[in-house]
């Protein structure tokens, strides 16, 4: 049987979010995981900008102004895709040197081309990209800088960054990406359903028991407690409903078929949701975007989703979701972001989320006199404490000192969703982005069949991991 690699645990204190601010790029191995986990394949909603803080000076360069080539995700609609742009033409500007911009929107095709350009030697200088198994390949080949490499010449290389929460290559377990921001799984809530239904809105403590009496609540109130597509989208919930009968310790081991109680108490746990009547009444038939308006619209109380839902959530609250000003702020006050519900050794503030991109600078800037110092620069610049939070906005970042936030540049879902990172105990990766491919459809797709019966939820754990090592 072959056995998969397994990505490290990110683990992340408070810390991670005294800066509590961060934003996202959706990132594609998570839908793209980086990108995220499956679910998060979607594309993230485009979220507003805030305003620019002054950056850090960069140092020129000693051989005078160089040109370098830079590919990102930074491009079409992402939410950072104009910091990226009004960054570099920042770090231009100060130092003399100009940047070549490949960017282009993160898929599929864009993991392709990037793979095909170093396999034909036409990578860029600098690249950011995904930090998982997308990037084996070219780290195998040598053709990427470690950090450590970098700092045997550049001590404060990256200093500013925790280098625990720095993601381990799955070639060697060195790290080469730098990251600027990743995403967190949460539950978002409508608290006008709340208040029409008697409930509280959940704390750092809720536990699965409380949630299942507020469901009762809810439903007793006429509306629908959980907004979320089993058919379509089950993903959350099985990411969560594992995590519930594991631990951030364990959670990203694959069990065997002979260890797998956990996975198959996830999907029962799920079962059970389902039978007490807490999802719409058509999850199994249902759209993502139709549950997801169940919950915008006042129907539905709650919904896990990743952090790039908040964009979502907003342009919900626009009358025209291209208009920032059509803002109904009154509308959007009546959302909020806490902790998905814990059970067992998982605590409610153990949450789902990472840090799945970061800048390489490629051994073929390194080895050109011309460019490694600017490369180096530029890098550090992307990096530096002032520049990241422009980014991160409100999910996660790696800095060990974050810069207090100026509130006032963000809406105030952005500021809620700071307000509950900052007590986040740990971020655990998705075990999903691990167990991809075939493996998935007997729970992925075949979730209605297990939550009505029809097949059991342990026949349908042991199809996909028999199918998992037969891969």
């Amino acid at each position: 049987m072959k056995r998969k690699r397994l990505l490290s645990t990110i683990l992340a204190g408070v810390m991670v979010l005294s800066l509590a601010a961060c934003g996202s790029t959706g990132s594609a191995d998570k839908g793209t995981e980086a990108a995220a986990p499956a679910a998060q394949t979607e594309t993230p909603a485009k979220e507003e900008t805030p305003a620019k803080e002054e950056a850090p000076a960069a140092e020129s360069t000693e051989a005078g102004p160089v040109e370098l080539t830079v590919c990102t995700t930074f491009a079409g609609e992402d939410g950072n895709a104009q910091n990226f742009k009004a960054s570099v033409d920042a770090w231009c500007a100060q130092t003399g040197n100009s940047v070549a911009d490949t960017s282009a929107t993160s898929d599929e095709t864009f993991k392709t081309r990037v793979i095909t350009d170093f396999e034909t030697g036409s990578e860029p200088d600098v690249l950011f990209f995904f930090n998982g198994a997308d990037a084996n390949s070219f780290i195998e080949a040598g053709l990427v800088m470690s950090i450590d490499e970098i700092r045997a010449s550049y001590p404060d290389f990256a200093s500013n960054m925790n280098d625990d929460l720095i993601a381990d290559s799955l070639v060697d377990g060195k790290k080469y990406a730098v990251p600027v921001n990743g995403y967190w799984e949460a539950m978002f809530v409508n608290e006008e359903v709340l208040q029409a239904a008697g409930v509280a809105t959940p704390g750092a403590d809720y536990t699965m028991e409380q949630f299942k009496a507020d469901c009762d609540k809810i439903k007793a109130a006429g509306y629908t407690p959980i907004a979320a597509a089993l058919g379509n989208i089950p993903h959350y919930w099985w990411e969560y409903a594992i995590f519930n009968n594991q631990s951030p310790a364990n959670h990203l081991e694959i069990p065997t078929v002979d260890t797998a109680d956990s996975w198959i108490a996830g999907m029962n746990d799920i079962k059970a949701l389902y039978e007490a009547g807490y999802f719409p009444e058509n999850t199994l038939s249902a759209t993502d975007d139709e549950t997801f308006a169940m919950f915008t619209e006042g129907k539905a109380a709650f919904l896990i989703d990743g952090s790039w839902k908040v964009g979502g959530i907003v342009n919900a609250c626009q009358s025209d979701p291209e208009d920032p000003s059509t803002l109904d702020q009154n509308k959007l006050d009546h959302f909020n972001v806490t902790y998905v519900p814990g059970q067992g050794s998982r605590k409610a503030t153990d949450l789902i989320g990472g840090l799945s991109m970061g800048y390489y600078i490629t051994k073929a800037a390194w080895d050109d006199p011309a460019k490694r110092d600017a490369a180096v620069s530029f890098v550090s610049y992307m990096t530096s404490d002032e520049v990241v939070p422009l980014f991160a906005q409100h999910t996660a970042s790696a800095l060990k000192n974050a810069p207090a936030v100026d509130t006032t540049k963000f809406n105030s879902l952005q500021v809620k969703a700071m307000a509950m990172m900052s007590d986040v105990t740990s971020l655990t990766g998705a075990v999903q982005d691990l167990f991809m491919g075939d493996c998935r459809i007997s729970t992925f797709d075949g979730m209605p069949e297990i939550v009505t019966g029809a097949v059991s939820a342990e026949d349908a754990v042991l199809e996909g991991l028999n199918t998992y090592y037969a891969q």
